[in-house]
């Protein structure tokens, strides 16, 4: 810390003399030039010296650290007057949305099958071209991935995005730089505005721990890149000094040293500034690496070595070796923190940590709980995006808020919304953002930048209130995540609820994850004669649980739905099957999904209903009771 003073004060103290000989000049234009830099000088010193908390920072790292603030802050603030100003006219700014998509494809071949260089306005849109889903793009992203241009879109698109799956098996949708683009100046720096007013300490000079790992990809018969298009290492070149992982340790692709690498390094820093990560499965499991790897992680930091269970590379071990110290101090300091317990632990090893950066809706909900709870208990946490594989949709601009609610963007997607009550009807019937009402539930159906038109996403989401003209949402759950074994419809949420109600009344029960399956996908394995839900938990607290307590989640349920109480009633559904499962056995089961959908980690979201049988096998093989 005193070497990195030391360097600042002189690299300023040159700066002050240079700006001082020239305000001393004879010429007057050197003269106020002079005074100006000075000044600049000066307050730059201030800005520095109030935000320092950070080691082993050389002095151009931190001056790229407050250049790149500076200049998000500024984007910011412009984009967020950009967005107060389409809130005020939400049907004008979602007009020109559409029409700026189907302006730069109209010379496509879809683009000319569908007529739209003659498609003036919203109305005209909708009775000219019919509400989709995957299937109806499934042969034309084929094509594109060939090498053939100018079929969905009129530009190469970056990188053919692969979806999370958790509809069963995962897409390929067309990502292009417009959607990048949109993604950073309606998200991120809106965002980060947001995040500045409700936590103005978080922007500071300290590092982030960014928990997100370079995926594999590989590319398609026409030469295009195929993986992921969230935040990546290889994305992220420009910011990864603003991480408390080396970019050497980017490269590892073995997500479990990866993980370790990201925990060693943020643990050498006890100044650590923000948690950040896509989603906060990825930070709760981080944690529990570190609660498992703690002994290992803290004797590489007093050794200043690297542990040999980690599978690397012998110059890539040497490149991250050479980044390391011995720090017995620090060692000693972790131990005695780590003595203490997990309840807070990262509050407790980074005393000046600010915030948890990370979505924690949906699929993510019990993660974030979790972590409240335990790990991170005592820090705030801030879920900024409601977006998914197709682009961005919403933002949060209510940090402190603790309900997650994001309010649409008008100008990244076109959005069409089918009432909840209609979602199986043979006359689709879509109503527009101006049109929708507050406290009712809709399918969202978007016109994207990259080549999805009136599509289906299958997000089922309520609309809460209105900010100026703009809807503000709350995502409820996905139609393909839904139990409906007998036309019953139990939602993600409506079973979670049902769920958190059973597992009260279990003592000592926490729970950790949870996925569900309809009988029918297991065959002869389902263990009974009509069909029913089978639950597989993991839990902390209890080894075992009675058949009276398991029998407490069906009664749970039967309590919150009324149609599901029908069906048992008259025997038409059969009673649950709750199964616990080891520990870890989730995790084991996101490798695998991971792998057979030829997803990565920075997109990936457990499925709560699984579709596939090798799925549930895989978890009755891992049942403890």
């Amino acid at each position: 810390m005193m070497s990195l003073l030391r360097g600042l004060w002189w690299t300023l103290l040159f700066c002050f003399l240079t700006a001082a000989g020239a305000v001393v000049s004879p010429h007057p234009v050197a003269t106020a030039l002079g005074v100006v830099f000075l000044s600049g000088v000066v307050l730059l010193w201030r800005r520095i010296s109030k935000w320092l908390k950070a080691e082993n920072r050389s002095v151009w790292g931190l001056l790229n650290h407050l250049l790149a603030l500076r200049c998000v802050s500024w984007l910011s603030k412009r984009q967020r007057e950009k967005l107060e100003k389409d809130t005020l006219n939400i049907q004008q700014a979602q007009e020109e949305t559409l029409l700026k998509r189907l302006r730069n494809n109209e010379q496509t071949l879809y683009g000319r099958q569908y007529g739209f260089s003659s498609i003036k306005d919203s109305e005209e849109f909708r009775r000219c071209h019919p509400v989709t889903t995957y299937d109806h793009y499934h042969d034309l992203v084929q094509r594109v991935s060939a090498g053939e241009a100018n079929v969905l879109i009129r530009d190469k698109p970056l990188i053919l995005a692969m979806t999370s799956g958790t509809s069963g098996n995962s897409s390929m949708l067309l990502s292009t730089k417009d959607t990048s683009t949109e993604f950073f100046l309606q998200g991120v720096c809106v965002c980060v505005a947001a995040m500045r007013k409700a936590f103005p300490r978080s922007l500071s000079l300290q590092k982030t721990l960014k928990l997100f790992y370079s995926p594999i990809v590989r590319h398609s018969e026409g030469g295009i890149l195929i993986g992921p298009n969230s935040s990546s290492p290889s994305s992220s070149k420009h910011l990864l000094h603003l991480y408390t992982t080396p970019a050497t340790a980017f490269q590892v692709q073995n997500e479990r040293d990866a993980l370790y690498l990201h925990l060693l390094f943020a643990l050498k820093d006890r100044h650590v500034g923000i948690i950040e990560s896509n989603f906060c499965s990825t930070v709760f499991y981080a944690f529990r690496a570190l609660e498992e790897r703690w002994e290992e992680l803290v004797e590489d930091i007093e050794s200043g070595g690297l542990s040999k269970n980690l599978e690397l590379d012998i110059g890539l071990r040497m490149k991250l070796e050479k980044l390391l110290e011995p720090d017995p101090i620090r060692a000693a300091e972790l131990k005695s923190k780590v003595s203490e317990g997990f309840q807070g632990i990262a509050q407790s090893v980074w005393p000046h940590l600010h915030l948890v950066l990370a979505v924690d809706s949906g699929s993510n909900q019990i993660y974030g709980e979790l972590l409240r709870q335990h790990y991170c208990k005592g820090l705030p946490f801030y879920s900024p995006f409601y977006a998914a594989t197709e682009g961005l949709i919403g933002v949060n601009l209510w940090p402190l808020q603790e309900s997650r609610q994001y309010l649409l963007c008008p100008r990244s997607m076109f959005c069409e919304f089918l009432p909840e009550e209609s979602l199986d009807s043979e006359q689709i019937q879509t109503i527009l953002m101006h049109q929708v009402e507050e406290g009712k539930n809709y399918e969202l159906v978007i016109t994207s930048a990259a080549g999805l038109y009136r599509y289906r996403i299958g997000d089922i989401v309520k609309v809460v209130r209105f900010y100026n003209q703009c809807p503000v949402v709350e995502f409820l759950y996905r139609r393909c995540q839904m139990l409906n074994v007998r036309g019953e419809k139990v939602s993600e949420a409506l079973f979670l609820e049902a769920l958190r109600k059973a597992i009260a009344q279990w003592p000592g029960a926490k729970l950790v994850d949870y996925c569900c399956a309809e009988s029918g996908i297991l065959g002869d394995t389902s263990g009974g004669a009509q069909p029913h839900y089978q639950v597989f938990l993991e839990l902390k607290g209890v080894r075992n649980l009675t058949e009276e307590q398991r029998y407490k989640l069906d009664c749970c349920l039967q309590a919150d739905s009324a149609i599901y109480r029908s069906f048992r009633i008259k025997g038409s559904i059969g009673p649950m099957r709750v199964q616990l499962v080891s520990q870890g056995a989730f995790q084991e089961l996101k490798r695998q999904m991971i792998s057979l959908n030829n997803t990565s980690s920075n997109t990936f979201k457990m499925q709560r209903v699984i579709r596939k049988k090798e799925y549930a096998d895989f978890l009755l093989g891992k049942t403890v009771s």
